[in-house]
């Protein structure tokens, strides 16, 4: 046999800590509450016979296992039942070469804990016959000669061991490296343990001549591992019918037996036509009687004050319904209709608005050139304005100047040079440029979020000098000193550059909104593409121009900014519907239709953005909700509304509302229902 050596640090960990005192007590004698029982044993050691004694383990030693000494293999012989079995089963007896004197020789036997019946679990040697002893466990010993047992003191857990029959044993000087016997009476050395494995328990076997033809038999464990592994999977092919069998498994599966199964051959897929379907143009419209009639109880409500309106089918042009819409009456926020339309129909509407900073006289110097863009925003890159989509930001720029300027910059000046005149208005309240309103600041060629204070929040406070706070802040950011108003040199280098987004989405968020900074910036920037002078008088002047070239009759229209804020500007209901019945004509009928068609889509939705966002909430309102689209407009005693309207048949119609001497509240409410009205009148 081949000796075979076992790894210095394999020490098997024992699970009775009673130390060994082969070395250092007498044979039988007792320690400190400790005992050692000597059994004597007879074998042969190099020829001769020898006591033998379990060694003494030193922390030299460090191990049982150290002396390791070649084993020769004994023949198998037949295994003797056991008539009782306590702690171990007994192995075969091995019968020696040479039979000689037996000598009395010691074997220490570790205690046991007790075994709770009388009869062994066969069942459990079986599991484990082919399981090597683990490092913590104690193996089973090998079969035992007569031995001359002096039963040692036990403590309360353990019981008394019952010796196996004798057996002769191998000689061995030292220790012999256990031998591991397997059912099929294979023999293997064991690994990092002391002990002899556990045998195959005594059965009946047939006589020696039909044990020799007989097969060997199989080993239980597998007959187990077998019945095992059936009995798991018929639990699991169970579980998986019953879950099967569950509503909701079953319908997610799509089983047959599943509740949400269909019930009928499925249809043959249908084609998808992705062409949104526009307003109805072809059918029968309203009639001018049954509109009348629809509307004369809300028309006439008193919180109206008095009201001018008109209604227009907008795929024939036609007036349906009139009600002093040629009266001019102040406009309030509606006049940006007027602004947004001339602008759409003079200026190009990819138009974008440019903010610079260019480099001064001195390297060290920038000018911050202003190009009449409020929506600059000072968010950091990356997240848009909620205000204004699309806007340019203020860090944008200063990354550029930095780069361009190599870190360089001591001074930003300002030239705000672009626009002329007064920052106000005529018929503006002194306190509408005041500093801490919430609905407009001095109209400037620039400025950061409109002038807000916090550039999320449409109604926060405007400061006193935006386009100064907005120098200040990108004198910040480039760790220089902020200086006064200036004028650029021509051609001077450009250092940095943002623009607006373009016209159409610029003219999107003024009407959401309602932005009269917006609304007064745009007119501006129509006075400088139409070659007039950029403030309120030539912002006026170029809108009235342009609608006039345009082929719109604007007659009693006066006004005297782009947003509304003056209580002087005037305008007939009639001027307000003819532009909205352009905007929202068939295709191809109006050739000013195509360029007009941006400024419906601006419009604020009944009850989901803008300035109707929280509107048409009333049971009486409500059924215009998602329906209406309109441009609202208010000022103290006046109650505008103008835009489009589906009616039950989804026809199109125009509609502008003015109301004087209301109440601010009652109204809006009552225009609400009139709009509403609209929509749910098929009026023939």
């Amino acid at each position: 046999m081949k000796e075979r050596y076992v790894p210095e640090n394999d020490v098997p960990r024992w699970p009775s800590d009673d130390k060994d005192t082969s070395s250092a007590e007498p044979k039988g004698t007792k320690g400190a509450g400790e005992a050692t029982a000597w059994l004597p044993m007879s074998g042969l050691a190099n020829g001769k016979t020898e006591e033998l004694a379990v060694p003494k383990v030193t922390p030299e030693s460090d191990s049982w296992f150290q002396p390791v000494v070649e084993v020769d293999e004994e023949p198998d012989v037949p295994d003797t039942p056991s008539p009782k079995w306590s702690a171990f089963e007994p192995v075969t007896p091995v019968e020696p070469p040479e039979p000689e004197p037996e000598a009395p020789k010691t074997v220490f036997v570790q205690p046991v804990r007790p075994q709770q019946t009388d009869e062994p679990d066969w069942d459990q040697f079986d599991r484990d016959a082919a399981t090597p002893a683990r490092d913590h466990e104690l193996a089973k010993p090998e079969p035992l000669p007569e031995p001359q047992l002096q039963e040692p003191p036990r403590r309360p857990e353990q019981n008394r061991v019952e010796p196996p029959p004798p057996a002769p044993v191998p000689s061995a000087t030292m220790h012999a490296r256990p031998v591991r016997i397997e059912p099929a009476e294979e023999r293997f050395d064991s690994e990092a343990t002391v002990g002899i494995q556990r045998p195959e328990p005594p059965s009946q076997e047939p006589p020696a001549d039909e044990a020799a033809a007989a097969p060997a038999p199989k080993p239980k464990r597998k007959r187990k591992a077998l019945l095992i592994t059936t009995l798991v999977v018929v639990l699991l092919l169970a579980g998986m019918g019953g879950a099967a069998a569950m509503p909701k498994v079953s319908n997610r599966l799509g089983l047959p037996w599943a509740p949400n199964a269909p019930k009928g051959d499925i249809p043959q897929p249908a084609g998808v036509t992705r062409v949104l379907h526009g307003p109805d143009i072809n059918g029968a419209g309203p009639t001018k009687e049954g509109l009348a009639a629809a509307l004369s109880g809300p028309a006439g409500a008193p919180d109206l004050g008095t009201l001018t309106g008109t209604v227009v089918d907008a795929s024939t042009g036609d007036v349906l319904w009139d009600k002093n819409s040629g009266t001019p009456l102040t406009p309030a926020s509606t006049t940006k209709i007027l602004v947004v339309a001339a602008a759409l129909l003079s200026m190009d509407h990819g138009t974008q608005f440019s903010t610079k900073v260019v480099q001064g006289a001195d390297p060290g110097t920038a000018i911050l050139v202003a190009g009449g863009d409020p929506s600059l925003t000072s968010l950091p890159l990356g997240t848009d304005s909620p205000l204004y989509p699309g806007a340019a930001h203020v860090d944008d720029l200063v990354a550029q100047v930095k780069k361009a300027s190599g870190g360089k910059i001591t001074k930003v000046l300002l030239d705000i040079g672009l626009f002329k005149g007064p920052t106000s208005a005529k018929g503006w309240d002194p306190e509408d440029t005041a500093a801490g309103n919430t609905y407009m600041a001095p109209v400037l060629p620039v400025m950061a979020d409109g002038g807000r204070n916090d550039p999320k929040n449409d109604h926060a406070p405007r400061v006193a000098n935006p386009a100064a706070a907005l120098t200040q802040k990108i004198a910040g950011k480039l760790e220089a000193q902020a200086g006064g108003t200036t004028t650029a040199p021509k051609d001077a280098k450009v250092l940095g550059e943002v623009k607006s987004q373009p016209l159409t989405e610029f003219a999107n968020s003024l009407l959401q909104l309602s932005d009269n900074l917006m609304a007064d910036v745009l007119a501006r920037q129509l006075a400088l593409a139409k070659g007039a002078e950029a403030s309120f008088v030539g912002g006026a002047t170029a809108t009235m121009n342009v609608l006039k070239e345009a082929g719109f009759d604007l007659t009693g229209v006066q006004i005297n900014d782009g947003s509304g804020l003056s209580d002087q500007n005037k305008i007939p209901a009639k001027v307000l519907g003819e532009i909205l019945a352009v905007a929202a004509a068939p295709d191809g009928k109006d050739p000013r239709t195509a360029k007009l068609r941006p400024l419906l889509a601006g419009l604020p939705v009944a009850g989901g953005s803008g300035t109707l966002e929280k509107r048409y909430g009333d049971p009486a309102s409500s059924a215009g909700r998602g329906w209406v689209r309109g441009k609202t407009g208010t000022l103290s005693g006046v109650n505008t509304l103008a835009g489009v309207v589906l009616d039950t048949d989804g026809r199109m119609l125009v509609f502008a509302l003015m109301s004087s001497g209301s109440d601010q509240n009652k109204g809006r409410a009552a225009l609400d229902v009139v709009a509403a009205t609209l929509h749910k009148c098929g009026c023939r």
